[in-house]
């Protein structure tokens, strides 16, 4: 877990939980929208995130061959922007 402070988490390291196979990492969306939004336009990339998407979170695969860092990174971003507190949002 990556925390901004008073145990705020902006994102998750997801490293094969349950045996899933899986290697990614969980990042803030806006809400149930973009979550769908973003499963349907890359579903081999975005995936919902067992006990988390339900309070709005997305998987974000890192295990799919050439891992395009850049957007990871932007993802990232984002996610930090909706869970900062308004005084440091900007700081990122």
């Amino acid at each position: 877990m990556f925390f901004i402070e008073k145990g705020k988490t902006f994102a998750w390291f997801i490293h094969n939980h349950h045996n899933a196979g899986i290697t990614a990492v969980a990042v803030k969306t806006s809400g149930a929208e973009e979550q769908a939004m973003l499963v349907e336009a890359e579903p081999d990339l975005y995936y919902r995130p067992a006990y988390l998407a339900p309070s709005g979170w997305i998987g974000l695969r890192l295990d799919t061959g050439e891992t395009d860092w850049e957007h990871v990174a932007e993802r990232v971003k984002m996610s930090w922007r909706l869970v900062a507190p308004a005084r440091i949002a900007h700081l990122v």
